[in-house]
C-alpha cells in the first residue's frame, strides 16, 4: 500500500485544480492563486480554457494536454516537473479526470513518484445530485453509456437493478433515446431528474418517472450539458402487475441472462419477490 509515496527530490507538483461548470464566478480563491502562481497550465482546450484565463488576468502559459496526446505528452511534463516546475492540470469545466482526461497523466506520475495535489471546486455530478430530490447517502456516477450493443443493454440492466442513485451523463441528442432504453427495465414509479445547463442563465431541474420526462423532452427537445439521475430501484410501495414484469423480462439486457439470475435481475428491479417472476418466466412460451 503506498499511503506517503516518497517524491522526487526537487520535482515539481501537479496541481488538479477544478474550474466553472458554466458560470465563470464558480471558481475558488485557492484555483486562480494555482493557477496564477503555476510555472505552466495543461489545459484539455488551450482556446476555450483561454475565456477563463483572461476573465481573471491570469497569463500563465497554457500547453494542450488532451485525450489524443495524453501518454505522448507525459514525457515533456515530467522533465518540465524534474526541473523543479509546477504544472496545474485542468480540463474544459468542473473537475478533471471525472470523465475528462487526465487519469492516466495522473497514474503515471504518481508512479513516478511526483506530487499530485488537488485543488476542490466545482462538479457537475455533485451539483446536480445536490437539487435531483434523490437520494445522495449512496450514489454511483456510471459516466457515459455505451452508444449501443451488449455493452450499453448490460449497463442499463445493472441501473434498472441499482439500489442506489445512479448518475450519467448525457448528450441532449441521446437523452429521449436513453430514456427510452430504461423505461421498459424500471417500475413506473421509479424517480429520475434531469439537470440541464448548471450555472448557466437557462439552468434547469426536470423531475418525474420515466414516462413524464419522455413526454417533457419530447415536446421540448433538450438543450446544453445534462446530468441524468436514476433514483434507486424499490422505492415506492407500488403494485406491479405481471405484464410489467413480462415487458422488463422482454429486454435484450435481461434475455441475455440465464433463467435463474434473469429472475432474480428482474425481481430486484422491480422490487417483486424472484419466485413470482420466475413462475412467469417458466410458464411463457419461447
Amino acid at each position: 500500500m503506498d499511503s506517503q509515496p516518497n517524491h522526487l527530490t526537487s520535482c515539481g507538483q501537479l496541481f488538479v485544480v477544478a474550474t466553472p461548470i458554466g458560470n465563470l464566478a464558480d471558481i475558488t480563491y485557492r484555483a486562480v492563486e494555482t493557477l496564477q502562481s503555476a510555472d505552466m497550465i495543461a489545459a484539455e482546450d488551450t482556446r476555450n480554457s483561454r475565456k477563463l484565463l483572461q476573465h481573471y488576468g491570469i497569463g500563465t502559459p497554457m500547453i494542450a494536454v488532451h485525450e489524443h496526446n495524453e501518454s505522448a505528452m507525459l514525457n515533456a511534463l515530467l522533465s518540465h516537473l524534474h526541473n523543479g516546475k509546477n504544472i496545474a492540470l485542468i480540463s474544459d469545466a468542473g473537475t478533471p479526470l471525472i470523465s475528462d482526461p487526465g487519469y492516466r497523466l495522473v497514474c503515471a506520475l504518481v508512479a513516478k513518484g511526483v506530487k499530485i495535489v488537488p485543488i476542490p471546486g466545482c462538479s457537475s455530478v455533485i451539483a446536480a445530485l445536490c437539487a435531483a430530490g434523490l437520494p445522495t447517502d449512496h450514489f454511483r456516477f456510471a459516466g457515459f453509456l455505451p452508444r449501443s450493443g451488449k455493452a450499453r443493454r448490460m449497463e442499463i440492466g445493472r441501473i434498472a437493478g441499482s439500489d442506489e442513485t445512479v448518475v450519467l451523463l448525457e448528450s441532449p441528442r441521446r437523452l429521449l433515446a436513453t430514456l427510452q432504453d430504461l423505461q421498459p427495465c424500471m417500475a413506473p414509479q421509479r424517480q429520475l431528474t434531469v439537470a440541464r445547463e448548471l450555472t448557466k442563465l437557462h439552468e434547469e431541474f426536470v423531475r418525474g418517472d420515466a414516462a413524464q420526462l419522455i413526454s417533457h423532452f419530447s415536446a421540448l427537445p433538450p438543450r446544453g450539458e445534462i446530468v441524468l439521475m436514476v433514483g434507486p430501484a424499490g422505492e415506492d410501495d407500488v403494485e406491479i402487475t405481471d405484464q410489467h414484469i413480462i415487458d422488463c423480462l422482454n429486454q435484450p439486457a435481461m434475455q441475455s441472462l440465464p433463467p435463474s439470475a434473469r429472475a432474480r435481475a428482474v425481481a430486484r428491479t422491480l422490487g417483486v419477490s424472484k419466485s413470482q417472476v420466475y413462475a412467469l418466466i417458466t410458464n411463457r412460451k419461447p
